[in-house]
């Protein structure tokens, strides 16, 4: 049979290639619609455990047990992860450790501490209260503790910061020396906690962090503030701060001063640090490089949260600050100190941080008027009677320039009149006037002729001004100067005086001073302005947050200051003021 011509043939390999792509297609469409599904090789995505906005710090919350089971997804995960066994405890409990200084609670939920107990040093608490640096009401609110892990990945961070660790002991008590050990994972995720507690401030911790086998970056974080919170005077937020250290020179930034975390998202790292940490006036959490780390080698990166509080009655809103330290991709291994901002302990650390206690640019003055108190001390177990001790040193250290100044001005008022007299020439002129300038020399005319040095006779004066102001600021910084006692009423020689007794009796005392002593000028409206100036320091005293130390120290000095004035107008009677002479017509 022939086929129409014009038609090709229907050919065997034609046949063979149909029934091929045929078969192909019905294969296919059987595989796609009623087989077997592959399995799915790549990790699951965790749902996040709280808002999407990305957080530094940790979140409180407790994420349910499918969360806790699932890893979010990073980028550039293999796809084939390592197989990880899940490592977790099943339920939460409290961890403690302890030694003569400090007692330290940690929760097994994220091995993060609760609360972190200063032994020698108590709260402005009525009754008072064993100082407790860890903010519970902050940490709950922004979500963060202490010693958490910090991540790149929130939903890691998350996820890190909420599992419930293993512990290397099955004992929930541990007394220094000790090494305590948190481990957890769930299937991707592994972190890894080691502390190591002596018998000093400084804890050494080392932390890692890795995904499906892979090394993460991971800090270690102090979040939800720092310090006491007890104080009133300043308020606790307006001295927290944190800071991180660069060749030497202290970069310190106020909690209010801080990058809000709402608004910038993960805050950068940023590197070259030679020690970092969070601090109020009298304690501080510094992180430290391990011993023997080089120099320079700490990453850092702080933020605010702001948080919900009541001011007076009113809602109110106060930055909690946070910061995390880290040393890079490998595992990161820190100290931290947790303690006072003791001056000479800190001096003796590596490096030194004897820095943190703010004397600023008076630290020169304020250093050896405080090493002075502290060697008074060592006799004179009460800090008030040290004070006392240093004041009287001071005062016959300076007696000398009271003589001086006490000669001057009997000089000066002895030619006061005369002054006046030129004074009075001159009048009539205006201060732009060039005859203004011949007054000025027939003054210094006669002060040369009567051997007067104008300025000496508040030389006396000037001199204590840079004390004081030296004093205050060691007082109001020292660590030993919190809490410490005079006797009665003064329980706090760093603040004021509640009852402002102090202030007023140093007022009246140097009243009674400037009274005593002769006036250097003729002017009545100056010598008005030195019997005030002693009722406006005692304002000042009543009015702004000056140590009661410091009034201490001045009372002290005024006291002396009577019965040394009294011994000078004794032995150094007035002499009769000289006569007039009478000016040239001009």
């Amino acid at each position: 049979m022939s086929l129409p011509q014009g038609k090709s043939k229907f050919t065997p390999e034609l046949r063979i290639l149909a029934a091929s792509l045929l078969s192909m297609a019905v294969i296919l469409t059987w595989a796609n619609f009623f087989g077997p599904k592959p399995p799915v090789n790549a990790p699951q995505v965790n749902p996040p455990a709280r808002s999407a906005r990305a957080t530094p710090g940790p979140a409180s919350a407790t994420p349910t047990p499918a969360a806790t089971a699932q890893t979010p997804v990073l980028k550039n995960v293999p796809a084939q992860p390592t197989a990880i066994a899940a490592k977790s405890e099943s339920t939460e409990r409290t961890i403690v450790v302890e030694n003569d200084l400090y007692r330290v609670e940690f929760s097994n939920r994220g091995a993060v501490v609760k609360s972190w107990q200063l032994k020698h040093y108590k709260d402005d608490a009525k009754p008072q209260r064993i100082l407790d640096v860890v903010h519970p009401d902050a940490a709950e609110q922004t979500g963060g503790w202490p010693l958490a892990v910090s991540l790149e990945d929130p939903q890691l961070q998350t996820a890190a910061n909420s599992g419930i660790y293993q512990v290397s002991s099955g004992s929930s008590s541990f007394t220094a020396p000790a090494d305590i050990e948190f481990s957890w994972s769930d299937g991707h995720l592994e972190i890894s906690k080691h502390f190591h507690f002596d018998h000093s401030y400084v804890v050494h911790i080392e932390t890692s962090a890795k995904l499906d086998g892979r090394p993460l970056e991971a800090g270690v974080a102090w979040l939800g503030s720092f310090g006491d919170l007890t104080v009133t005077n300043p308020a606790p937020i307006e001295t927290v701060s944190v800071f991180s250290s660069v060749n030497g020179k202290i970069t310190d930034v106020p909690a209010k001063k801080l990058e809000d975390l709402s608004k910038v998202g993960t805050s950068v790292w940023q590197g070259g640090k030679d020690f970092t940490g969070i601090q109020d006036r009298y304690f501080t959490a510094v992180f430290l490089p391990a011993s023997g780390a080089a120099p320079g080698t700490l990453q850092t990166r702080y933020w605010k949260v702001d948080r919900p509080v009541k001011i007076n009655n009113q809602d109110a809103q106060e930055p909690a600050p946070g910061i995390a330290t880290a040393t890079g991709p490998q595992p990161t291994a820190l100290r931290v100190y947790v303690g006072p901002k003791d001056y000479d302990d800190l001096k003796r650390m590596t490096p030194p941080l004897n820095g943190l206690v703010n004397f600023g640019w008076l630290e020169f003055i304020a250093d050896p008027l405080f090493h002075g108190l502290k060697l008074i001390h060592k006799y004179v177990p009460n800090w008030g009677w040290a004070i006392v001790i240093l004041t009287l040193v001071i005062n016959m250290l300076l007696f000398p320039l009271r003589i001086s100044s006490y000669k001057t001005t009997l000089k000066m008022q002895r030619v006061g009149p005369e002054i006046k007299a030129i004074q009075d020439k001159y009048k009539k002129y205006s201060m732009r006037d060039p005859r203004k300038a011949d007054m000025n020399k027939e003054v210094m005319a006669v002060y040369s002729r009567e051997g007067i040095n104008p300025v000496g006779g508040c030389f006396q004066m000037f001199l204590q001004m840079p004390v004081w102001f030296g004093l205050n600021t060691a007082l109001r910084f020292a660590i030993e100067m919190r809490h410490a006692r005079w006797f009665g009423w003064i329980t706090d020689l760093s603040a004021r005086d509640p009852y402002y007794i102090l202030p007023v009796a140093m007022g009246l005392s140097m009243y009674l001073v400037s009274t005593m002593t002769p006036m250097t000028s003729t002017d009545p409206q100056q010598q008005m302005m030195m019997k005030i100036m002693p009722i406006t320091m005692a304002g000042i005293f009543i009015i702004s947050p000056i140590s009661s130390g410091l009034a201490v120290y001045i009372l002290t000095s005024s006291l002396v200051g009577i019965v040394q004035q009294w011994y000078l107008n004794r032995t150094h009677p007035l002499p009769e003021p000289a006569k007039p002479v009478k000016g040239k017509k001009s």
